[in-house]
């Protein structure tokens, strides 16, 4: 029977978290071969406070969540698989090695936002100056200022996944990804998940983050040409403008959250449409995957597969 789940995953390095809403397990390729399962605390802070339920709210609160979860399920993933075992760089210390790792992730994090915050946020609009500036003629549109801007952003995205999809490290991990979607696919069609069946689904599934990224690249196109013509002055000044972009980010989370799970509940012609362009870029960000790939996704279903059935698909 083909039914809607709320379960979804993240690749990881050897490894796939699946969250369902009554269990997160993470499943790893250990050195030696073998799964390791375990479990992680994935509660949500929804649960506690039922005003973070709200529409919108819900979605600025499971994006920040998901950060959070994807950082600490990435970390153990890479020490269960011996990816941090690097004898020149390892201190001999295991607390020092740990802290090492921390630290190194923790920059890492903090230069990627501010990498993301020049490249999504400052540089369009540098870009839109610059080409007023060669042509001498300013852009009075504000729609097509805030055009130009967005496809610039959405162009810089997809270059970005291009570029690091060549990565041997990255590539596999697009594998993973496509055994995760693979494996949530035969699920929901009720299918008893074995490699064979799960090899056959597709890769491309309209809940992902991939999906959810390009959605809030979209939803960010309109409420950025709203916001610019209703506060010119804010756009006018450059500095000023950047903080405005990060102070929408919230709201543009929480609507593209709710689109994307209208879009995987529903399968009609509108979603298909507002899917589009996630899915395409789907064929970046997910791999076939290898069939010990796929063991692990269907061992990671399988820990956190709830216990109530899932809901026959509307």
């Amino acid at each position: 029977m083909a039914k809607y789940t709320s379960i979804g995953g993240q690749a990881l390095i050897e490894g796939i978290l699946m969250k369902s809403p009554e269990k997160t397990a993470l499943a790893v390729r250990m050195p030696n071969g073998e799964i390791d399962l375990s479990y992680i605390d994935g509660k949500s802070v929804r649960e506690k406070y039922k005003i973070l339920n709200l529409p919108v709210v819900r979605g600025v609160i499971a994006f920040a969540e998901s950060m959070i979860n994807g950082y600490k399920a990435m970390m153990l993933s890479a020490e269960k698989s011996g990816f941090t075992d690097l004898e020149e760089e390892k201190p001999k210390d295991e607390k020092k090695q740990n802290a090492f790792i921390n630290t190194v992730m923790v920059i890492g994090s903090v230069l990627g936002v501010l990498l993301a915050v020049v490249l999504f946020m400052y540089l369009p609009r540098l870009f839109v100056s610059g080409i007023e500036y060669v042509f001498s003629a300013k852009i009075t549109s504000k729609l097509l200022r805030s055009a130009i801007e967005q496809f610039l952003k959405l162009t810089i995205f997809v270059l970005y996944v291009l570029a690091v999809s060549f990565m041997k490290d990255i590539k596999r991990v697009f594998m993973y990804h496509g055994a995760e979607h693979k494996t949530i696919f035969a699920y929901e069609k009720g299918l008893e998940l074995t490699v064979e069946n799960v090899r056959n689904q597709k890769r491309f599934h309209p809940r992902c983050g991939t999906s959810f990224m390009i959605l809030m690249i979209l939803v960010s196109i309109i409420i950025s040409t709203v916001v610019q013509i209703i506060f010119p002055t804010v756009y006018n000044v450059r500095w000023l403008w950047v903080i405005a972009k990060i102070l929408i980010i919230p709201f543009t989370c929480g609507i593209g959250f709710e689109i994307l799970k209208i879009c995987g509940k529903y399968d009609n012609a509108l979603t298909r449409i507002i899917s589009a362009p996630g899915m395409w870029l789907q064929r970046i960000t997910t791999k076939e995957p290898e069939d010990d790939m796929i063991e692990i996704a269907i061992a990671a279903l399988k820990a956190c597969e709830p216990e109530v059935p899932d809901v026959e698909r509307n």
